[in-house]
């Protein structure tokens, strides 16, 4: 999974053309550690409909703060420059992939 910064975020997920999910989490964050992998699965299976990236919320605490991310993990898909989806805390893939039906 690529991981975007507060610098970049707009270039590689606000003007992107296909929707994007973001994965707001940290590395003190064990429930981040677990989601991880399933959305690297997810971006293996899906990439060529959405794209999957990550930003640490300590390393990059601007865009979390903007966006009103108080919890992590919190996953954003931003579709058009937009937030079209919100979901939040670590679910099993089959969960995940229900959420992001609509984007699949």
């Amino acid at each position: 999974m690529k991981a975007v910064t507060d610098a970049d975020f707009t270039s590689e997920v606000l003007k992107n053309d296909k929707p994007v999910l973001v994965d707001f989490w940290a590395e003190w964050c064990g429930p981040c550690r677990m989601v991880a992998p399933i959305l690297d699965e997810i971006s293996k299976e899906h990439g060529d409909k959405i794209e999957i990236v990550k930003l640490n919320i300590d390393e990059n605490p601007k865009v979390p703060q903007e966006y009103g991310v108080m919890q992590i993990p919190t996953m954003n898909v931003y579709k058009d420059g937009e937030v079209v989806k919100q979901i939040m805390g670590a679910k099993p893939k089959a969960a995940l992939l229900k959420d992001l039906a609509e984007f699949l």
